[in-house]
């Protein structure tokens, strides 16, 4: 991808961006329908549900997808692979992860029978996050092995998203320690891939992980580091450094300095709509305190 010198649509990605992203990729339609290559075309139109599926329209995404299935044929592997993960996404988001897990398992099963490494990388990544919590490590674990084994460039950078999930898999665990490790872990990769972004996700983690084992100074030292990092970099943070200043200021029982904070998370995480629709609790959390 991409084919017959067809845009490389999966560049266009934005994943902070979903409704600009999908109006990127609408505007390729036209040329990959009279491309004549229904391979591109379906992988596009998965990519369309995911953008839907992003901006939470559910149906939007299921009918995009009933379309694509309508389509498919045994010799397009690549985008039924995509089909199937697309498919399984949209009822992972929209709180049906039971449904999703078949989905992604055939999704692995046909991605790895075609060497398709990103995408078995992938559907193993996507059973981490539905299987149930018992089951999410052994998923996750095997995706990492795959992905440190893997001499696609850009299945090996699946790496770094695995270790973090790993990390946040020993966070809800209580291992608080183990995440750390694992954290720094996913800095190191993701310093060597030299994407600031990612760097400072990843130092966000490590922070969070800190106020979890009681490290409070250090980890409000961290995240005001990062807090200057975002100012500089021109980009607009997204609310969970803000969150994390916060909630070291409160637990160090510096109660004023924190409620600013408290208020510019509010008013940075509100516009999520993830967030709205499944921590209420946490966003009026956030406002109460900040005042």
């Amino acid at each position: 991808m991409p084919t017959n010198n067809l845009p490389d649509f999966d560049a266009l990605w934005d994943y902070e961006h979903p409704a600009q992203t999908e109006a990127a990729f609408r505007q390729l339609l036209p040329q990959a329908e009279a491309s004549g290559d229904a391979s591109y075309h379906l992988q596009l139109l998965t990519q369309i549900a995911r953008v839907q599926g992003l901006q939470r329209r559910f149906d939007d995404a299921h009918a995009t997808l009933d379309a694509v299935a309508a389509r498919l044929s045994d010799d397009l592997a690549l985008a039924r692979v995509r089909y199937l993960l697309e498919r399984g996404r949209v009822f992972n988001s929209s709180g049906q992860p039971e449904t999703s897990l078949a989905l992604f398992q055939q999704a692995y099963e046909l991605a790895e029978a075609q060497r398709f490494a990103f995408h078995a990388i992938d559907a193993l990544h996507m059973l981490g996050i539905a299987a149930p919590p018992d089951e999410r490590m052994g998923w996750n674990t095997r995706a990492l092995a795959m992905a440190e084994a893997a001499t696609d460039p850009l299945a090996h950078r699946w790496c770094g998203s695995l270790m973090n999930n790993i990390g946040w898999t020993y966070h809800d665990a209580g291992h608080f320690d183990e995440a750390l490790a694992m954290f720094e872990r996913a800095l190191t990769f993701q310093q060597a891939q030299d994407d600031p972004r990612l760097i400072r996700i990843a130092r966000w983690c490590i922070g969070r992980t800190l106020r979890s084992l009681g490290r409070t100074d250090e980890a409000l030292a961290l995240q005001l580091a990062l807090y200057n990092d975002w100012a500089a970099s021109g980009e607009q943070q997204d609310g969970y450094v803000s969150e994390e200043i916060a909630e070291c200021l409160l637990a160090l029982e510096r109660t004023a300095e924190s409620r600013p904070y408290f208020a510019e998370a509010y008013a940075l995480l509100s516009r999520d709509p993830w967030l709205v629709a499944q921590e209420p609790q946490r966003l009026q959390r956030l406002r109460d305190l900040s005042t």
